[in-house]
């Protein structure tokens, strides 16, 4: 038997909760007031409302104007073709039936609302307004929010109350936002609209990165696409004005996008990582850092990727697995290049008629060996070490050294060493005072320390010449598949290169030392726990951190090289450098140095890590140099970081570190990272997978056609739009839905559990946009209910009140302390579970019910007892959904009655909801769910066996307290049950055999009660039904002994809290359905004796 509305609603939501990565959430179930409401269907698309931020001419802009065109063209086209086919029937041919009548399509919403100004609210009669339509409810709201300063610190809330603080993470200035960028502006803007509510003085400060590498790699490619031309074409003042302008656009583009999107950012305060502040505060940083000894120049190895010619962080490379032989695209090369191969071969023992055998997966890389290692306690070779081997190609020494790192049972025992070109080579090269010789050039070609023969060769080109030159002197063994890891360039897809370089670097072991203390004794808080784990494990395992980028876009470096006229200047770069925050300070500084000297200086052509500036955000956003400035005097350190796990290390870790080491004070108190969105399958987003979305197409909508032609305004090749096309078809076979700003905040805050990775499903969107839709009917069935001259109490008289309504005001208070416990413990899932909860089972599908036959029936004290209880959980339960929902509450909220000393203009300045100990209604509450749960059972019953009208139903109770409970209730119950049931009896305990129903399915509520529902009208077999039943019972008691194996089985006290309940309530679910079905074959058994006797 299905378990009861009420738990069916609960277990519902609960699901939501356990396991938001995969769950797919069922429709809403629409609710029925009978004659006074009905669920309106979805509004079709319209165009952005008119007073929304403008967005620039985007390279896709073509495609979404066209859209009403193409509608339009094809309704012509259909049109013309069906009368043109109406024209050709022969005359004797009947008449077509009409086609059934469907509902007009609306005009395109238009805002007559001026930019800025308070929004001109609409009748519920408006077409527009009948239904949720996400366009007409986020029109205008945005504009006078901020025109009205709401957003500010000066304008709302109190120091006294305290500060929250938070410091956006700057997305990239690179093109559009991605359901990542989503994720993070809902739960941060979550977040600041509850503190504000409740009072403290908020701010949000928002900004963009400037991207160095990646936003140089996105403009170098679209000059190519569009003009045939380099960045040395352009030359770097051209080249850096380009990136500028595509700045300037696309940061636009982000801002109109988080506006849309509903974060309610403080825009005076926008920051960018290249304006003036952060550029004076990089150049300090810097500086600081170098005085202290801290920053240092050194040759060593760096991530090369030859194509961008550029050295990269840990960030931007990807690492790819392969099991064996493959062959891999690389750029600048026609042909596919193999990897995945372990190649042997030999060098000759210098002075002795005997070889050495090594192996590599990098053959062309023997042209810069300097040594071999082996294990001391390999036998094969203990005779070796100290000897030499003669390079065959350059004719170089090659010492054998023994080092316990070489695994005797890799390969052949023994590794050739290249310690300019290996990250492990590198160690040990050091170890045994190896040469480092450098065989490349910046461009991937070899150089002259190759040797004549292989000079020019590119690398992978080398690769299959080594191989051939060495079999042509013998030396080559052999070839097998190997399993092995593969660096790529995530800009170019380029194999990244262990290169020497000389570079400035950051010793990173004290600051790193200071940064786990912080956290250690508690001075900032890192969640989730996982999260916590991967920074102390980095932290103390960290390296010292290269800043140089050789870029033309980005912070150029302050070091200015010191070059003598008289030409006596030391080879290649090694100085001396100047360090200096302008030109005129360093060439004070080196003629103060140098004296009578003749010199001239020039500057490092690099620029530095992105992160090296974005490390400095929440301080430089608050006016950090500048420590005497109102910002950084008042809002420093920052209350909060919210970001993803991914860049915990690269930009979370450096924050913490040059906050500590610049400031003497931690950057923010929190750090809560969320997890990455990956799509449908659970693949990473990707643009050329195609999987990537853009936010808007979820607010606004697109047709699956459209997001074909999105693929083609990128730089993706040939092949990835193919592949992305495919993936679109698939996931988006009828494109995207209109969802609204609203729907897309609460999915992804429903999502987030601090657990594992996010696999998106547009369905569970589209399914909160209902949502919404019945927050706006149940909004406007109670708006309908409410007289005109209605004014709200300021304070209910409780002890006046009906069960029901101390009830709905239990929930409610319920659902308040409860949702505010979840966004303080920064568990958004469970308080959007609370919420929905809340708003959607208990005071739509109960209360709003319950209330119809009061409204209608009641005495007036009545109806306006219930009215009061109607606005009160209404008012608060949209201020309780404001920081998920800000348009529809915005919208709703203005639509309500005030009372005389209320006079927010907004919303989002309204109190926050807290628990009213006077609102707590314990026993109460118990009857009134003890009433609930007997017309849930009666609803699953009447579902159960198609009973739609004249359903007769019992409520048996086994005890005298029970029934004066249930009889208190049964005009609710009646109410509550649908209008299937036509009568509800109830039989107490003293009633006789003779009103004893037969013939019924039994709903077991608890021990002492059970509600029968009269079937047997409806069986026409009763050895069919009786047989169903059974088969059903035995399922349930297989299903009942799996859950209680898999609770007591072994690694049981290993798993979450989370799971065990779900899992317990699995059992508990599975027992009461096993009760229910043996009490129905009871009846049913009965049924089948008289039925028998009777024959």
């Amino acid at each position: 038997m299905p378990i009861s509305l009420w738990r069916l609603a609960r277990l519902r939501r609960e699901i939501l909760l356990k396991a938001p990565s995969a769950f797919a959430l069922p429709s809403p179930r629409h609710y029925s007031l009978q004659n006074s409401v009905k669920m309106a269907a979805n509004t079709p698309n319209a165009p952005a409302p008119a007073s929304a931020p403008a967005a620039p001419d985007a390279p896709d802009a073509s495609v979404s104007k066209k859209i009403d065109q193409k509608r339009a063209d094809k309704a012509a086209k259909f049109a013309a073709k069906q009368a043109k086919t109406q024209q050709q029937k022969p005359a004797s041919q009947p008449a077509p039936k009409a086609p059934k009548t469907q509902a007009p399509e609306l005009p395109p919403f238009v805002n007559d609302t001026p930019p800025g100004e308070k929004k001109a609210l609409r009748s519920f009669d408006d077409p527009h307004f009948q239904a949720y339509n996400p366009k007409a409810v986020e029109a205008a709201w945005y504009q006078w929010w901020e025109k009205s300063g709401f957003f500010r610190p000066e304008t709302s809330g109190s120091s006294e109350i305290g500060t929250f603080v938070i410091p956006l993470p700057p997305p990239n200035v690179t093109g559009a936002l991605h359901c990542g960028h989503a994720l993070a502006n809902s739960l941060q803007d979550t977040l600041i609209r509850w503190y504000r509510m409740r009072g403290f003085k908020t701010v949000w400060v928002p900004g963009c990165d400037h991207a160095g590498i990646s936003t140089q790699s996105v403009v170098e490619k679209m000059l190519w696409k569009r003009e045939k031309k380099t960045r040395i074409d352009l030359g770097r003042e051209n080249f850096t004005k380009l990136v500028w302008d595509w700045k300037d656009d696309y940061h636009k583009r982000i801002n109109n996008a988080q506006r849309l999107m509903g974060g309610s950012m403080d825009w005076t305060r926008e920051a960018f990582t290249m304006d003036e502040t952060f550029t004076a505060a990089t150049k300090e940083n810097f500086c600081r850092l170098y005085e202290e000894g801290l920053i240092y120049r050194s040759d060593r190895l760096v991530n090369w990727c030859t194509h961008l010619n550029t050295a990269l962080s840990g960030l931007e490379v990807d690492n790819k697995n392969i099991n064996g032989r493959t062959m891999l695209d690389v750029p600048g090369y026609d042909k596919k290049v193999e990897f995945g191969v372990l190649t042997y071969f030999k060098y000759p023992i210098e002075g002795e008629d005997q070889t050495i055998e090594v192996a590599t997966t990098r053959p062309e890389t023997m042209l810069g060996d300097s040594g071999i290692a082996v294990n001391p306690e390999d036998p094969r070779y203990t005779h070796l070490v100290g000897k030499f081997a003669r390079h065959p190609f350059t004719d170089r020494l090659l010492k054998i050294v023994a080092d316990t790192y070489v695994d005797k049972e890799f390969g052949t025992g023994a590794v050739k060493l290249t310690p300019a070109h290996d990250f492990n080579d590198y160690q040990l090269g050091q170890r045994h005072g190896l040469e480092f010789i450098n065989i490349l050039n910046d461009n991937g070609t070899l150089n002259e320390n190759a040797g004549p023969r292989f000079q020019g060769q590119r690398r992978f080109d080398a690769r299959y010449t080594v191989v051939e030159e060495l079999t042509k002197l013998g030396l080559f063994v052999k070839k097998e598949p190997h399993a092995m890891t593969i660096p790529l360039c995530n800009k170019s897809n380029d194999v990244i290169e262990p290169y020497m370089k000389a570079q400035w670097w950051v010793r990173m072991q004290g600051m790193a030392d200071e940064a786990l203390r912080v956290v250690e004794e508690g001075q900032i808080k890192i969640a989730p726990e996982s999260a916590l784990k991967s920074y102390q494990r980095w932290l103390s395992n960290i390296n010292d951190w290269c800043i140089s980028r050789q870029l033309w876009w980005g912070h150029r470096i302050p070091a200015y090289r010191v070059i003598f006229e008289d030409g006596d200047n030391p080879q290649n770069d090694e100085g001396p450098w100047i360090i200096a925050k302008s030109t005129g300070e360093a060439l004070y500084k080196a003629e103060a140095r140098f004296g009578p000297r003749k010199f001239h200086l020039e500057q490092d052509p690099d620029c530095l890590d992105t992160w090296f500036s974005s490390g400095l955000w929440p301080m430089g956003v608050m006016g950090w140099p500048n420590t005497e400035s109102s910002d950084y005097k008042d809002f420093f350190p920052t209350s909060l970081l919210e970001t993803g796990w991914d860049i915990l290390f690269f930009w979370v870790s450096r924050m913490i570190m040059l906050s500590l080491k610049l400031t003497g004070k931690v950057p923010f108190n929190e750090v809560y990272c969320h997890s990455l969105i990956r799509d449908s399958d659970g693949r990473k987003m990707s643009k050329s997978l195609g999987n990537v979305i853009d936010p808007l197409d979820i607010i606004n909508g697109i047709e699956l056609q459209d997001l074909h032609a999105k693929l083609l305004v990128g730089n993706l090749k040939e092949d990835e739009v193919k592949k992305a096309t495919k993936y679109q078809q698939t996931a988006f076979p009828s494109g995207i839905p209109e969802c609204g700003a609203d729907a897309l905040r609460f999915t992804l805050l429903s999502y987030t559990t601090g657990g594992g990775d996010i696999s998106f499903d547009i369905k569970v969107m589209h399914a909160y946009r209902r949502f919404c839709n019945k927050v706006w009917q149940a909004s406007k069935y109670v708006l309908g209910k409410l007289p005109q001259d209605f004014v709200p109490l300021d304070k209910l008289d409780t002890a006046a009140l009906s069960v029901p309504e101390r009830w709905i005001l239990h929930r409610m208070n319920s659902a308040v302390k409860g949702v505010n416990e979840a966004l303080e413990a920064r568990e958004f899932s469970r308080s959007t579970k609370l919420a929905y909860q809340f708003f959607y089972d208990e005071l739509c599908d109960v209360f709003i019910e319950n209330s119809k036959s009061i409204l209608s029936d009641g005495t007036p004290a009545e109806q306006q007892s219930v009215q009061q209880t109607l606005y009160r959980t209404l008012d608060v339960a949209l201020r309780l959904l404001h920081p998920f929902l800000p348009f529809i509450t915005e919208e709703l909220w203005q639509r309500l009655p005030r009372g005389k000393d209320d006079s927010k203009p907004s919303v989002m300045l309204a109190l926050y909801p807290t628990h009213d100990a006077e609102l707590e209604f314990v026993s109460d509450a118990e009857v009134y769910e003890l009433g609930l749960q007997c017309a849930g059972g009666l609803r699953s019953l009447a579902s159960d066996y198609n009973i739609r009208s004249n359903g007769r139903a019992f409520i048996k109770i086994g005890t005298a307290d029970g029934l004066a409970k249930v009889s208190a209730q049964l005009p609710a119950i009646k109410t509550l049950c649908g209008k299937g049931i036509a009568e509800v009896n109830l039989l107490g305990p003293d009633a006789d055999e003779a009103s004893k129903p037969s013939g019924c399915a039994v709903y077991v509520v608890s021990a002492d009660i059970a509600v029968l529902l009269q079937v047997s009208g409806q069986i026409t077999d009763i050895d069919a039904e009786i047989k169903k039943i059974t088969t059903k019972l035995q399922k349930t008691n297989i299903a009942i002994k799996k859950q209680q194996e898999l609770l007591t089985g072994e690694g049981v006290e290993k798993v979450s809290d989370a799971v065990l309940t779900a899992e317990r309530k699995k059992l508990a679910d599975s027992k009461s359905a096993k009760e229910n079905y043996e009490k129905t074959l009871e009846e049913f058994s009965k049924l089948k004796v008289g039925a028998d006797s009777k024959a």
